[in-house]
């Protein structure tokens, strides 16, 4: 590891949590330089939902490059670009009755946040974005301005203009958010100016797996139609059938003006896109540009990932059976140590939150007692205070359950652990 401390800057995160030298991975396995198994339940942050070296994307990578196949080229029009706008289409797209026109931006999340925000930005003429309460858009420029996560959030990092922090749903409790949200959209005089949009994401990952219900999205849908916002819909870590369906916000019935698609949208590479409904598309040519907006082998490994595994609802339904052996393992744990910890599972799919309310340090020690273990699994929420369940879609279901039995031992050697200083200091 001493060449990563020796050269690779302080800014490196991930690194830290899980200390070794990882050199290959299949499905939802890493295996490090000792040959040292990992379970993966974290997935590159949610961009790994069909696993590690996925066997139809790397065959299908493979034969495109051998028969030199475009890797580069801006936004000309390509053989991959084509064939992946075509299957998105026709598997995405027309069943779900969505008519969205396609933007490629730059390669990461925040670039199509970015994108959406000055879109939406210069179809209203508005200036302001309401977005909500430990919410998580990226750490650009304009997407820290309406990311709320308090880490970030520094006087030397950004410029606080432009944007508006409302309560996500549940933020009070039992309280109804939006009544709040809309008293201040009717009173003029209530200092926050009518947004040209308002962004959300359906379940916030980073902000610690906050699950919006159906019926608070619908209502924010009304709201946006009723005083001219536009809607977005922040879908890059929790779609791509991350709660079961293809997108997040399908279970509530709504159609937002605006998506916005990262991490496993690209089949494990770098690609990001921006869906918004035909009369929005008021660009004019090259008025917004990048360099890397058209990852050709993106576009192949998504193609390839959505006619594998978006041709029927073969994989809805395995997401939501394995969704049942999480929640349900997730509660049982929860509940047998519910006299040490006070714990509130919460999630949708296959991204979960494991909360540790009484003591926010319990869910970083957990994920250092897990990697010992041979788990990886990561933290979320505004303290770090909840450990974040994000398996590959596909991993097996043995492979889920020892995954979770491992994360049990876990809490039991943390537990033991605890017990054995407080003896020792008495």
């Amino acid at each position: 590891m001493r060449i990563f401390e020796d050269l690779e800057s302080e800014v490196r995160g991930y690194i830290r949590s899980f200390p070794t030298i990882f050199k290959k991975a299949k499905g939802a396995i890493l295996t490090d330089e000792q040959d040292v198994e990992y379970i993966d339940f974290f997935a590159g942050a949610g961009t790994l939902n069909y696993g590690h070296n996925n066997e139809h994307i790397s065959k299908a990578l493979i034969e495109y490059l051998q028969q030199d196949g475009i890797v580069h080229g801006l936004d000309m029009a390509t053989t991959a670009k084509k064939e992946f706008i075509r299957t998105f289409q026709d598997l995405i797209l027309k069943p779900r009755n969505l008519e969205y026109k396609l933007q490629f931006t730059g390669p990461t999340g925040t670039n199509a946040v970015e994108t959406a925000l000055k879109l939406a930005r210069l179809v209203k003429k508005r200036s302001n974005v309401i977005a909500f309460t430990n919410g998580y858009h990226g750490l650009s420029q304009g997407s820290l301005a309406v990311t709320g996560n308090n880490e970030y959030r520094d006087e030397s990092y950004i410029s606080r203009t432009n944007a508006t922090f409302m309560p996500f749903d549940g933020y009070f409790g039992d309280f109804n958010t939006l009544e709040y949200l809309r008293k201040f959209l009717m009173d003029g005089s209530s200092g926050v100016d009518l947004p040209a949009a308002i962004i959300v994401e359906t379940i916030q990952g980073e902000g610690g797996i906050n699950v919006s219900s159906a019926k608070w999205l619908k209502e924010l849908e009304t709201i946006c139609k009723e005083f001219d916002i536009l809607l977005i819909i922040d879908d890059i870590q929790v779609g791509n059938g991350r709660t079961a369906e293809f997108f997040s916000f399908e279970f509530a019935g709504i159609n937002p003006d605006m998506v916005v698609l990262s991490k496993s949208i690209g089949g494990g590479l770098p690609m990001a896109l921006l869906l918004f409904k035909s009369d929005l598309d008021q660009w004019k040519p090259g008025e917004h540009t990048g360099t890397f907006r058209g990852n050709n082998l993106a576009f192949v490994a998504s193609r390839v990932s959505l006619e594998k595994y978006w041709q029927n609802d073969d994989l809805t339904n395995v997401v939501k059976y394995k969704e049942k052996i999480l929640r349900n393992r997730l509660e049982e744990i929860a509940n047998k140590y519910s006299d040490t910890f006070d714990i509130e599972v919460r999630g949708r799919g296959l991204v979960f939150g494991f909360e540790i309310k009484n003591d926010p340090t319990v869910a970083g020690e957990l994920s250092s007692y897990a990697f010992n273990n041979q788990l990886i699994i990561e933290t979320c929420g505004s303290q770090g205070q909840v450990v974040k369940f994000l398996p590959p879609l596909l991993i097996d279901e043995k492979l889920l359950i020892e995954g979770l039995d491992r994360f049990e031992k876990s809490i039991e050697q943390l537990i033991e652990n605890k017990q054995k200083k407080l003896t020792q200091e008495f």
